[in-house]
């Protein structure tokens, strides 16, 4: 498989951002999860018709994954070269390689601000998590610049749909709350966890619907279940409901 640093400039992921990402926690070795992360990439390629060698991304992956250690495992997969402009080839050849960071595991609340940048819920794009990041970019580059970990984006209909880098869910009136995929989220694999075990309501609502929450958490592959402490100007006090669903997810 491919190199990291042997992409060529003519890779159709690095010039139209064609291709697909997945990340994934490794521990001493184990990468978690890892047959989700695999079907969701597969699933990606089946919308974007890109080919998906699922055993060769396995063994990519399980090889970057050091023997000790907490690291966030980066499964990358390119359309390759070749097509003129917007066209590929006919069979594309995809570029398929894995790259390691440490990852620290992240014990503070966070805090969030709602985005100017909007996610755009009729593209399939919003739905798969493409090379093509840049909305989520720009969204978290808000947070940063506003002095907040994150940051609430809505869809073109001023629905809730994400953070810039997670899922998020929230509890109002004792019930748990998630947009719906059709918002423009991402079908994160932590977010699907917790629809498997737990009771959750998945709706349409615009941002007003977190007045009333009791709680906000944001989900991911890295940070699990993260309580929210601040919205905006609103701050969120101590809530057990984080604790509650990381117990879940570990169980």
């Amino acid at each position: 498989m491919t190199r990291p640093d042997a992409v060529p400039l003519s890779d159709r992921g690095l010039l139209l951002g064609d291709g697909l990402f997945e990340t994934m926690l490794a521990q001493d070795g184990a990468v978690a999860h890892l047959p989700a992360h695999l079907d969701r990439m597969a699933a990606g390629c089946a919308v974007l018709g890109l080919p998906f060698d699922r055993e060769a991304a396995q063994r990519l992956v399980l090889a970057a994954a050091p023997a000790h250690g907490r690291f966030a495992i980066r499964l990358t997969l390119t359309a390759g070269s070749g097509g003129r402009g917007l066209d590929r080839p006919e069979a594309p050849a995809v570029r398929l390689f894995a790259t390691a960071v440490p990852s620290t595991p992240v014990t503070t609340p966070a805090t969030l601000i709602v985005a100017a940048t909007r996610r755009n819920e009729g593209s399939p794009a919003s739905r798969l998590k493409t090379l093509a990041y840049l909305d989520n970019v720009l969204a978290r580059a808000e947070g940063r610049a506003a002095g907040a970990d994150d940051a609430l984006m809505l869809n073109n209909r001023g629905e809730i749909a994400c953070a810039a880098a997670a899922n998020l869910f929230w509890l109002a009136g004792g019930r748990l709350f998630t947009p719906r995929l059709d918002c423009g989220v991402l079908a994160g694999t932590t977010r699907a966890r917790l629809l498997a075990c737990e009771a959750v309501d998945e709706v349409a609502v615009g941002v007003e619907a977190l007045e009333a929450a009791e709680a906000v958490v944001l989900t991911n592959s890295l940070i699990g279940v993260r309580p929210v402490s601040r919205l905006g100007e609103r701050a969120l006090p101590e809530h057990p409901l984080a604790a509650r669903l990381n117990a879940r997810l570990d169980a």
